[in-house]
């Protein structure tokens, strides 16, 4: 009799399970979503998300809030949201600073990869590469040749330790033999920028935000684009990549939710983003901010962190990039 009850047992334990999660595709979201942003008000990160927070409520019908929870570059409250319930209702809002992180502190609150259900991606932007009026250089073929006469006399700019702005560079000089530049590492991008006007360094590669209104007021000069090809950012200006074959560095911006976030909400939530993105004005209000409004599928953004975690990985250990 046992026997014959225990096929019949776990045939409604299946259905229970299906049952529980249609409810939750169907029912989802029932209150106030929150999305955590792990740095102080202002940023990308805190902008983008507001962005999407407002389009996103209005679209599921239910509060989406932001909670900034600075601290520890982002890996706090990235982390907090990693050991949250993966219910749809508590979200973090990050950048490819996760993946640079990842790559050069071994003791993050967090696995990259197994801590989090990708959902969506915002935007994605490339950098600008700057110099100081002083420096011989206009284009980036003119760049690479000046660096190349002078090994170990130039310096460049970040904003840290460890920073996406080293990375960008450290990546430009894997990809040349005998550039030499030595990396001057700042408390922030204020007193790099300041700096690289005053020809305490050289070179920067930073956002479109930091570095363009500085170019256009005529106190840098804009060398070029770190994208592959031309971008709306600026279009005027042409890709590194026409003299370095291979480079290409650009930052995104995504949402991710807790690990086991039942795959029904997860979907539910990527193709409402992608909807939001495909809106002119918020794409529009991105590009403002140096971003480009990027839709993606599930699995393609999974695959985007997963192959960057390992690209800058390789990247540290290669240039010998360290964490602060």
């Amino acid at each position: 009799m046992i026997q014959r009850l225990l096929p019949r047992a776990g045939a409604l334990a299946a259905l229970a399970l299906l049952s529980a999660t249609a409810f939750a595709q169907a029912g989802y979201p029932s209150r106030t979503i929150t999305i955590v942003v792990p740095y102080p008000a202002g940023g990308s990160n805190d902008t983008f998300a507001r962005q999407i927070a407002k389009e996103l409520g209005d679209e599921l019908k239910q509060p989406v809030i932001i909670d900034n929870r600075p601290g520890a570059s982002g890996n706090a409250g990235t982390g907090q949201v990693g050991k949250a319930a993966p219910d749809g209702y508590t979200l973090v809002a990050v950048s490819s600073s996760m993946t640079t992180n990842a790559a050069i502190q071994p003791r993050l609150p967090y696995d990259p990869i197994k801590s989090f259900a990708p959902v969506a991606m915002f935007a994605r932007g490339p950098f600008i590469v700057a110099v100081n009026n002083e420096f011989p250089a206009r284009t980036p073929a003119e760049l690479i040749a000046a660096i190349k006469a002078k090994p170990g006399q130039y310096n460049y700019a970040s904003s840290g330790t460890g920073s996406v702005n080293q990375f960008g560079t450290e990546l430009l000089k894997s990809l040349v033999p005998g550039m030499a530049i030595t990396h001057i590492p700042y408390k922030g991008m204020g007193p790099a920028v300041t700096d690289l006007v005053g020809n305490q360094t050289q070179l920067l590669i930073s956002s479109g935000p930091s570095l363009l209104p500085m170019v256009r007021s005529g106190k840098l000069r804009a060398i070029g684009i770190t994208s592959a090809k031309p971008s709306p950012i600026a279009p005027d200006l042409t890709p590194i990549a026409t003299a370095v074959p291979g480079y290409d560095f650009e930052l995104w911006w995504g949402l991710l939710a807790p690990a086991g976030t039942p795959p029904e909400i997860v979907d539910k939530l990527n193709a409402t983003v992608n909807k939001i993105l495909a809106k002119p004005a918020l794409a529009g209000n991105f590009l403002k901010e140096g971003a480009i409004a990027t839709p993606l599928s599930v699995p393609q953004f999974t695959a985007l962190i997963a192959t960057d975690v390992e690209r800058w990985k390789k990247l540290a250990q290669q240039q010998n990039i360290t964490a602060e």
